[in-house]
């Protein structure tokens, strides 16, 4: 817990001294809050290919669909319907089918994902990624291909939910236990990556507040108030505890301020990197109302190659407010009741069948 806590309590000394400090700087300031929420993807949909930006014409069409299915998932719904099929059924916007989606878990109230995709240098882009040239994930490299086979509950959340625990026959599943749950689930950090690094859109609260000094950089994310404070330009974080986020480290080249994060934790199905993982960011100024945010993530030990993407940040005047995640988690015991119920009907199908290949 101390851990965790650090982070918000320097936090506040960092907005207490924001003002008078960032003045006397000699550097760009970057403070502000800003919302990064935007329909464009982090990879980009594998038909378009290379297909690197989309006309005005193409992006509006991207946004009055996204319009249209919010729309039409934000309708009444009727109090008189009947429980949803075994299994669920497909939600109203496509991209949000899932376990959650297929029993009428998240709707459009909940959803806060922009407007359009984002506009930088002039052009709609059809991702964050820039590189690969395919603006997607690269492969996985051999020994990321090796670590998830030693570790397989990091990629068991991305199996499609059947109903049933599919998972039965592994050495071990992804609800053995609370700690193996996802650390956004668990309202130890937001999911997705929403605080980094990189830091990346989500589904829904996705603004950031900057608070700049001439030592250090605080960022506070609005989901599950995660913040970062990043030394920069000589201040160090020497015999600081570990950080859920790394350990970042900042500088300026000219008027960009760049990043540097080691030491990153293995984030158990969060986020694919492992604690190998090197990421640079940079954060530079495009006009008083609009910051450029870059990245370049290396990590050998997940994929076979670096990869880059770019995405502005718009200012707002929305404020940040408290982002109370589950107040209490009292939702894991029904998660972890549930694959136990799951586990038993599976283990009692199996001996069944076992009894019926031998003729009991």
């Amino acid at each position: 817990m101390r851990q965790y806590l650090m982070p918000l309590l320097l936090s506040a000394a960092a907005v207490a001294i924001s003002v008078p400090a960032a003045a006397k700087s000699r550097h760009p300031d970057l403070s502000g809050t800003y919302n990064v929420a935007t329909l464009t993807p982090l990879q980009r949909p594998a038909k378009l290919g290379d297909q690197a930006t989309f006309s005005d014409e193409e992006a509006a069409k991207v946004a009055e669909y996204w319009s249209s299915a919010l729309a039409k998932d934000s309708e009444t719904s009727d109090p008189d319907r009947e429980a949803p099929p075994e299994g669920g059924v497909q939600a109203a916007v496509a991209e949000f089918e899932g376990a959650a989606g297929k029993v009428g878990g998240y709707n459009a109230f909940f959803v806060d994902i922009g407007t359009s995709p984002f506009r930088l240098d002039g052009r709609y882009r059809t991702s964050i990624i820039t590189s690969p040239a395919n603006g997607r994930l690269p492969a996985f490299s051999a020994a990321g291909k090796q670590r998830f086979a030693r570790y397989p509950h990091k990629a068991l959340d991305r199996h499609e939910n059947t109903g049933d625990a599919w998972w039965i026959d592994m050495p071990f599943g992804p609800f053995d236990h609370p700690e193996m749950r996802p650390l956004g689930e668990r309202c130890l950090l937001g999911f997705g990556s929403t605080a980094g690094p990189p830091a990346l859109p989500v589904m829904y609260n996705n603004l950031k507040r900057i608070v700049q000094t001439d030592s250090y950089v605080m960022i506070l994310n609005e989901m599950n108030h995660d913040a970062r404070i990043i030394p920069i330009d000589g201040a160090t974080a020497a015999g600081q505890l570990p950080q859920w986020l790394g350990n970042s480290v900042g500088r300026w080249d000219g008027d960009t301020l760049v990043v540097t994060t080691t030491d990153i934790r293995d984030k158990q199905g969060d986020w694919l990197g492992s604690p190998a993982m090197t990421v640079e960011e940079r954060f530079s100024r495009i006009d008083d109302k609009t910051l450029r945010y870059a990245f370049t993530v290396d990590d050998p030990d997940t994929w076979e190659a670096p990869w880059s993407g770019e995405y502005p940040w718009p200012a707002t005047d929305e404020k940040v407010y408290e982002y109370a995640c589950h107040e209490g988690n009292y939702s894991f015991a029904g998660i972890l009741r549930g694959a136990r119920v799951l586990e038993k009907e599976a283990l009692a199908a199996k001996t069944a069948d076992r009894g019926a290949s031998s003729g009991e």
